[in-house]
């Protein structure tokens, strides 16, 4: 896990995703949803989730009394590893955290301390990817759209 400039991150993320090839035959899912697995730990609970196209599920958590959201982008079937990423960061702070690398099942968990303030989150697998641009801001829901966005093929 790392803290990084969000631009960089999402840049370097994005353009990863975009530059892998398309996965091989026979790597399909067996279209079932992945679920929330509980790595963020106790306290823990699923705010938000999003669909990596066919082939998992990247989950946005919160932990009220700590005040911290956490990611992880979890595949719908364990298999061969393949290039995945979790990423999580508070608009207003700039703090920002991400896991990427070669997963066989999730990626993840990341954390950022977020109460009150929107963030921004998004996971990758392969060459899918989907990201959402502030989000989950408590009170400030009023003040900032949430805004998701997928890349790859569905």
């Amino acid at each position: 896990m790392q803290a990084v400039g969000a631009s960089l991150i999402a840049v370097g993320a994005i353009g990863a995703g975009l530059m892998v090839t398309a996965p091989a035959a026979g790597a399909a899912t067996n279209g079932a949803t992945a679920s929330y697995n509980g790595v963020c730990g106790s306290g823990y609970k699923v705010v938000n989730s999003m669909p990596i196209g066919k082939t998992g599920t990247v989950y946005l958590t919160y932990n009220s009394a700590t005040g911290k959201n956490c990611t992880v982008t979890i595949r719908n079937s364990t298999g061969a590893p393949k290039y995945m990423v979790a990423y999580v960061r508070n608009v207003d702070s700039s703090e920002d955290m991400y896991d990427a690398g070669e997963y066989r099942s999730y990626a993840g968990p990341v954390y950022a301390f977020a109460r009150g303030a929107c963030v921004e989150w998004g996971g990758v697998i392969d060459n899918l990817q989907a990201w959402n641009y502030g989000s989950n801001c408590g009170a400030l829901a009023a003040k900032t759209p949430q805004k998701d966005w997928f890349a790859g093929d569905r």
